[in-house]
């Protein structure tokens, strides 16, 4: 009876020592931007997790800025406070040196919304020893994009189009530029009249619209890799006097404000996105390492989805419990 009650003590402490070791985990969210409505939606995710786990997380302002958010992964390593790393990078390929002396230090690193590493279009790891990926091909996600309006321009000659891209200097906006180009150039009737690099910012979009109009006020399409920068070019166009009904315009993230808009018919699509589910699946891949579990190499954020990549009025009507992720 007496080494059965020593047992049970034994087993006791050992679930107690288990807990309050999870709960001394803290885990750092290095956003891209704080200011960024996907990288707070991420963060969302991150903070739901975490609740669920019991461990301690904080956000970090990369402020759009590769160099600092590479200064911030050295910060980590230095100060010896966090035991794990979610990031979602501003320079998917630069940031993988400060990644790699994070694993080195015994960190455990997941990455979201793109793969770390010289080739955006592997999910798999490619800095040894990263916990895991959640994330999507960017190229996927764009080709479905430029497919959609090769649809629409069908019997068009010509169909002009105006792309909206993020920065062409960052890897994965130029991947998808790329892309863009590449698809839509097999089609002699669709002519890219103009290109604006909006940065994610409506105001910086709906000037570049605003100066595209000036020259190319005939457009049919305006293709955008992201929602933040089509809500600038709606209102550059409606001011120019323009009914958007009468357009293809094509967003990317699948915020509030995209699925609102699609509903209206101002808009015709959006390519779905996952931010909050990215959070969570990553922030529960770390403590999931750190607690010696199996954890993914990697999850494709287009699989998580219940509805199709590309999200149309048509689509919606069809899936009328649908809710977006983030605000926008």
């Amino acid at each position: 009876m007496k080494l059965k009650s020593i047992a049970l003590a034994a087993g006791l402490a050992a679930l107690l020592s288990t807990a309050a070791h999870a709960a001394d985990y803290k885990v750092a969210f290095l956003a891209a931007s704080s200011q960024n409505g996907f990288n707070q939606a991420i963060w969302e995710g991150v903070q739901k997790a975490a609740k669920a786990r019991g461990v301690e997380v904080e956000i970090f302002n990369g402020e759009f800025d590769a160099t600092k958010q590479f200064s911030q992964v050295e910060d980590i390593i230095a100060g010896g406070k966090f035991q794990g790393i979610v990031i979602c990078p501003n320079d998917s390929v630069g940031i993988a040196a400060a990644v790699e002396e994070a694993i080195k230090a015994n960190i455990k690193v997941a990455t979201t919304l793109f793969p770390i590493g010289p080739k955006l279009d592997v999910l798999e790891p490619q800095v040894p020893g990263l916990t895991t990926t959640v994330a999507s091909n960017p190229a996927i996600g764009a080709k479905a994009q430029a497919d959609a309006v090769v649809d629409y321009c069908n019997g068009k000659d010509p169909c002009k189009v105006a792309i909206i891209i993020g920065q062409k200097i960052y890897p994965f906006d130029n991947l998808r530029y790329e892309t863009y180009q590449k698809v839509l150039g097999e089609h002699k009737n669709i002519q890219i009249v103009a290109t604006v690099e909006g940065n994610y910012d409506p105001d910086k979009s709906m000037a570049g619209m605003q100066d595209v109009l000036q020259a190319h006020k005939d457009i049919n399409v305006v293709l955008s890799n992201a929602d933040q920068q089509l809500v600038g070019a709606e209102i550059a166009l409606q001011d120019a006097g323009i009914d958007t009904s009468k357009l293809f315009l094509m967003g990317g993230g699948a915020n509030q404000i995209a699925i609102d808009a699609i509903k209206a018919g101002r808009w015709s699509a959006t390519l779905a996105q996952l931010p909050v589910s990215e959070g969570e699946y990553a922030l529960n891949g770390v403590v999931d390492a750190l607690e010696g579990k199996a954890t993914p190499a990697f999850t494709d954020e287009m699989a998580l989805g219940k509805v199709p990549p590309i999200i149309t009025k048509k689509v919606l009507d069809e899936n009328p419990d649908y809710k977006p992720q983030w605000q926008g």
